[in-house]
């Protein structure tokens, strides 16, 4: 069970539950991953809905690496994601926001 307090979120891939999750050595091989731009170009990206595949799967592989997952970029772009490519942008979208966004106090 993911905990979206702690930033996590979950994507089904070949069937299975993963818990996505982006660390500060996530966040770093997310930059590298990055062919142009910075993280905040990308969270724009996302906000303006101008993302491409590409910038989906490294979110996702970055997210998969920092929950813990040895899955590699290879194998998340060969897997089946459950709900498809729409659902993979949602859950990049939806580990962005957990990941940069301060959570209402109560």
């Amino acid at each position: 069970m993911v905990n979206p307090h702690a930033g996590e979120t979950e994507l089904l891939v070949n069937g299975a539950p993963y818990a996505l999750k982006l660390t500060l050595g996530a966040l770093a091989g997310l930059e590298a991953a990055l062919e142009e731009g910075t993280l905040v170009e990308l969270v724009e990206r996302f906000e303006q809905g101008r993302f491409s595949a590409r910038d989906v799967l490294v979110l996702l592989a970055a997210g998969l690496q920092g929950g813990g997952h040895g899955l590699s970029y290879e194998e998340l772009a060969a897997a089946s994601i459950g709900g498809g490519p729409l659902q993979a942008a949602r859950v990049a979208a939806e580990l962005l926001v957990r990941s940069f966004s301060v959570p209402a106090s109560e």
